[in-house]
């Protein structure tokens, strides 16, 4: 036999009732059918009550609706011949209700005893308009069967004497019985309620009492979820899962079970599956004893209490003293108030509880009252309540004897900046519970989710500043590679935020990256403080800001995306190359944080210097020396100038190719390669400021000075000149290398005629090549050679670096 329970959403409409009736009709044996009150009617008498208690008459007019709506029900859902005596009754139990209100209005009294009267006709009168729905149905009311205390509002069940009366009432050939949930009766047999979602528990109580083969509880979800899907959108169904699991993530707030519904069927070995109403094809979850996690992950779900205070006792008058635990519980035993979550450190300075919010002023007087010497006169103890604080809890069996859970949650945790203000975990290992900031929780279950079923896929959140060449060449690269990166990496990257100079974009739900063109023309006035701002409100998990500009004001703000848990990769070079100490600060500042600061194309591009500097530093090897050529666009022209093609004309190629800075003077005053050696040597371990480089122009100084149009007639001018210079260098078989050079702390730049012997001679069109002298690589430098300059290069090294984010 069956026992079958369709919760209040499942009992909505006449439509969805319909359904229930067919698919309690279509079960092969007998059955029982629990039902709670149509979908909000509960919440609607409660209102009323508090309506009338509180003197409003208006509380007539939702007698009325209450009345309307269960009348509109049985004109849809019972047959002619018995619609007439069906409406005489469910009238007379309106009648009932609205006598009840009446008094309550007239004394403004509203008692627990009568609050539990009154709420029952919710369930009453759907239990007997479904009952009379079917084709043939018993309608048993389980005020008469199932007994409790005379606790009003949450009464304890005699199961002795409700079992019993269950196994009298209903019978395996009775074809369907329909039961109302949530409602009993004590030994007076006055009408009590067991707790909301106590229909679950009704359910879970008769089928314990007449041993039913399942409990089937019908909900408008699939199941057990990994998690909430409305805040974690890539939450899935477990399929299965035991009634410690299931416990644990009730206890926690996963509100597809009531808590107390459990244990009648853990004792009784009875499983219960959990179906949806309006998906009846879903498999929904099966709970037993049996766990049947075969899943990668060692955890079965992720579950979270919304609100919660965490309530302190500490000091010097805790540890050693025998009986304080007892006499704390006990006080707050006496005002009812329930812990959630209990944590004591071991040196017993301290004992941390969550309660409900509503509990905070309660609990503090009664701390204070029992505690009052130690607290008041000795100041021995000291009290202190946070609030607006959460708790989430992952819970499986499975992590039972698994090492690295903890270490994964809260690393999940921690490079997304969340802090853990206290834990919880039991010695069976089947739940680890943190407390947090309640405005992180979102984000917290997010990365928790993540960090725990990677079977899906993981997500990075990107910021992108600039809309120039690099960071278009970066956007359709995403573009192009998304879909390879999802199905083979199962790596997903969402655009959420774009800025320029004029405009800036949000989108938290991702921008398309085949429109943000379109999209940025419509979008509104840009405001870097604001774009930051807006970054820090979303708050969004696995966020980076990657800087495709090279504006000084955008590097200022990576402190404050550090401060926020937002990792950066940047091609801008500003904030490496600035002082020495800003750049150290940034450094230490993300690796605090636990966040990443990438900025391998500061120097070549998409060529990995800095990593491999970064890893033979690391492999324990010190860097010497370091000679370069890092100007991509510089070496393009002195490859390019020919008898054909001057100078001047050399540059404006390089321009177009996209291969120098939008100002070219950038590029041939030296310092973006003093930048880049700047970079360069502090990666090495030196601490060298600008000052320290030793920069030998090869241009005058009136290239410098005035605007890009006196630039233009000064080179120009020097067209003939350099030709010139050309001539006798190429009769000699040289050729021009802009070099840097890093040599016992002694940094220079410097425009060098090299002949075929010295490695960079060959270098061609935009190329760079590093040689890095070591004390490992000392007779031989290593070398790195390879495109040096261009928007595709440079955007495809940030893409790079964006994935290495992912830790792919």
């Amino acid at each position: 036999m069956k026992v079958l329970k369709f919760g209040g959403t499942s009992v909505g409409s006449p439509e969805i009732i319909k359904k229930v009736i067919e698919i309690a009709e279509g079960e092969n044996d007998s059955c029982v059918v629990v039902v709670s009150a149509f979908k909000g009617i509960t919440d609607q008498i409660i209102s009323t009550s508090t309506m009338a208690n509180d003197r409003d008459p208006s509380y007539q007019k939702e007698i009325g609706l209450i009345r309307k709506r269960h009348i509109s029900a049985v004109n849809e859902l019972i047959t002619e011949q018995k619609k007439e005596a069906v409406l005489q009754v469910v009238n007379k139990m309106v009648d009932e209700m609205s006598d009840l209100m009446y008094g309550i209005y007239l004394i403004s009294d509203l008692t627990p005893k009568t609050m539990d009267h009154i709420l029952s006709f919710g369930e009453r009168l759907s239990s007997y308009i479904i009952t009379n729905a079917f084709k043939d149905a018993h309608c048993i009311d389980m005020r008469r069967f199932i007994k409790t205390n005379s606790d009003f509002g949450k009464a304890r069940v005699d199961f002795n004497q409700s079992n019993k009366n269950i196994k009298e009432a209903i019978s395996e050939n009775g074809g369907i019985y329909v039961a109302p949930g949530f409602i009993a009766s004590n030994e007076k047999n006055d009408i009590t309620t067991i707790g909301r979602g106590g229909s679950d528990y009704t359910a879970a109580i008769i089928a314990s009492a007449i041993n039913a083969d399942i409990l089937e509880i019908w909900t408008d979800v699939d199941g057990f979820m990994t998690a909430d899907p409305r805040r974690v959108s890539k939450a899935h169904v477990i399929e299965k899962m035991s009634y410690s699991e299931a416990l644990e993530l009730s206890h926690f707030g996963a509100k597809v079970v009531y808590t107390p519904t459990l244990h009648p069927a853990y004792n009784k070995n009875i499983p219960i599956r959990i179906k949806n109403t309006f998906n009846p094809e879903a498999k929904g979850t099966l709970i037993s004893r049996n766990s049947g996690n075969h899943s990668a992950s060692p955890i079965k779900g992720i579950s979270s209490i919304d609100r919660v205070s965490l309530v302190t006792l500490q000091g010097s008058g805790l540890p050693g003293v025998t009986g304080i635990s007892m006499r704390l519980f006990s006080a707050l035993a006496s005002k009812n108030i329930n812990i959630v979550l209990i944590t004591q450190a071991s040196s017993e300075y301290s004992i941390s509880f969550a309660i409900s919010p509503e509990d905070d002023k309660i609990a503090r007087e009664a701390i204070k009252n029992e505690f009052q010497v130690e607290i008041q006169i000795n100041k021995t103890i000291g009290l202190s309540i946070d609030k607006d604080l959460s708790i989430i809890a992952i819970v499986g069996e499975k992590m039972r004897n698994t090492p690295g859970i903890s270490a994964n949650l809260f690393t999940s945790l921690g490079r997304n900046g969340i802090s853990v203000i206290a834990t919880a975990q039991g010695s069976s290992e089947l739940n680890i519970s943190v407390v947090i900031e309640q405005k992180l929780l979102n984000k917290a279950l997010n990365v928790i989710h993540e960090g725990f079923f990677l079977s899906n896929y993981k997500e990075l959140h990107l910021y992108i500043a600039g809309t120039g060449n690099v960071a278009k060449s970066l956007i359709q690269q995403i573009s192009v590679h998304r879909q390879n990166l999802l199905k083979e990496h199962n790596l997903k990257i969402n655009i959420i935020g774009l800025i320029n100079s004029r405009k800036m974009l949000f989108n938290p739900e991702g921008i398309d990256s085949e429109k943000y063109d379109e999209l940025m023309g419509k979008a509104v006035k840009s405001e870097l403080s604001e774009f930051i701002k807006q970054i820090k409100t979303l708050n969004l998990r696995n966020s980076v800001f990657v800087d495709c500009t090279a504006s000084a004001d955008v590097s200022d703000t990576y402190h404050q995306l550090f401060d926020q848990y937002v990792s950066v990769v940047t091609a801008n070079k500003i904030a490496c190359s600035s002082s020495y100490n800003n750049y150290h600060s940034l450094k230490e500042k993300a690796r605090k944080k636990g966040v990443k600061f990438v900025f391998e194309t500061n120097v070549g591009a998409g060529l990995p210097i800095i990593n491999t500097i970064n890893n033979l530093i690391r492999s324990g090897d010190k860097i010497l020396g370091l000679e370069a050529v890092l100007s991509g666009t510089l070496n393009f022209i002195f490859n390019t100038i020919s008898s054909e093609t001057p100078m001047s004309k050399a540059i404006k190629m390089a321009m177009e190719k996209g291969f120098s800075e939008p100002d070219p003077r950038i590029d041939l005053s030296g310092i973006d390669v003093l930048r880049k050696l700047l970079i360069l040597s502090r990666e090495s371990g030196y601490k060298l400021e600008e000052k320290d480089v030793k920069v030998k122009k090869f241009l005058p100084e009136s290239c410098f000075n005035g605007d890009i149009n006196q630039f233009w007639k000064e080179i120009q001018n020097l067209d003939a000149t350099f030709e010139k210079e050309r001539l006798v260098l190429e009769s000699n078989k040289k050729r021009w290398r802009f070099v840097a050079r890093l040599a016992k702390q002694e940094a220079s730049i410097e425009l060098l005629e090299v002949d075929s012997k010295h490695p960079a001679y060959e270098l061609a069109d935009s190329n760079n090549i590093v040689l890095i002298t070591t004390e490992r690589y000392k007779e031989q430098p290593m070398v790195i050679r390879g495109y040096g300059a261009g928007a595709e290069v440079t955007a495809a090294g940030v893409f790079a670096d964006i994935i290495g984010i992912a830790n792919l």
